[in-house]
């Protein structure tokens, strides 16, 4: 479904625009085509998707080729304002992985592998290992779609699956290994990062505690457009 350079995943096939209708059932979007056409398609985004799925907003769907889908369709971004906010979460493990393997992460140099999907306890995997000449990395990614007043917040809901990751990454720290939570902002509206203490306090409170325990936080920026997604920088991060 798409290709990557060292710059930006760039998308084989050119999305389709729509106009949003509705989400619902979590897993389903009502969109409006331009030739006036309403069809579903599949939304792979577990969150709520807060501020970012107002009916009557643009919308881009890339479409798979396999033929045995119920919905060929699938929600790739949502534009709000005059802003591309990347909503497929399905993507982010792979634009960090790829990011980091083409060194496009400052505070991962020398990479010799990327690990997906471990399993550091029997009840939890962590996204990502980075292996590098002298050091490893455990990494769990999240997605940032949400923004208020130009600071790129998560989560967008309560996530108890989210506390637990946390805590995992502060035990790992705690044995010496070295552990990271990385949050992807895929929007250019914002120019800063903090949890969003008004939904989750207790994540706020846990990702406090993972900073002051040496667990590694890289809070970075998605440019989003219907050609690519690539990105561009890091953001600073406030914990207060």
């Amino acid at each position: 479904m798409y290709s990557t350079s060292p710059f930006a995943m760039q998308f084989k096939e050119p999305l389709v625009q729509a106009t949003l209708i509705k989400r619902y059932k979590r897993f389903l979007v009502d969109v409006k085509m331009d030739n006036d056409e309403i069809i579903t398609a599949h939304c792979p985004n577990t969150g709520t998707m807060l501020s970012c799925s107002t009916p009557g907003s643009r919308v881009c769907l890339s479409r798979s080729a396999n033929p045995k889908r119920k919905y060929p369709h699938t929600l790739e971004m949502v534009k709000i304002d005059s802003t591309w906010i990347g909503v497929n979460t399905a993507r982010t493990n792979r634009l960090v992985e790829e990011a980091i393997t083409n060194e496009q992460i400052a505070e991962f140099q020398d990479v010799q592998k990327v690990k997906r999907e471990i399993r550091t306890s029997e009840h939890t995997r962590l996204d990502l290992q980075v292996i590098q000449a002298n050091d490893s990395t455990l990494i769990e990614v999240k997605n940032c779609s949400l923004a208020v007043d130009g600071c790129a917040m998560f989560p967008d809901a309560v996530t108890a699956r989210g506390t637990k990751h946390l805590r995992e990454l502060i035990r790992l720290t705690a044995k010496g290994l070295r552990s990271c939570i990385f949050f992807l902002v895929q929007r250019m509206d914002a120019d800063r990062f903090s949890p969003a203490a008004h939904i989750d306090p207790l994540y706020s409170d846990t990702l406090l505690q993972a900073a002051e325990a040496g667990v590694l936080l890289l809070v970075y920026q998605a440019e989003v457009s219907p050609e690519d997604i690539k990105i561009v920088g890091s953001l600073p991060c406030s914990l207060a």
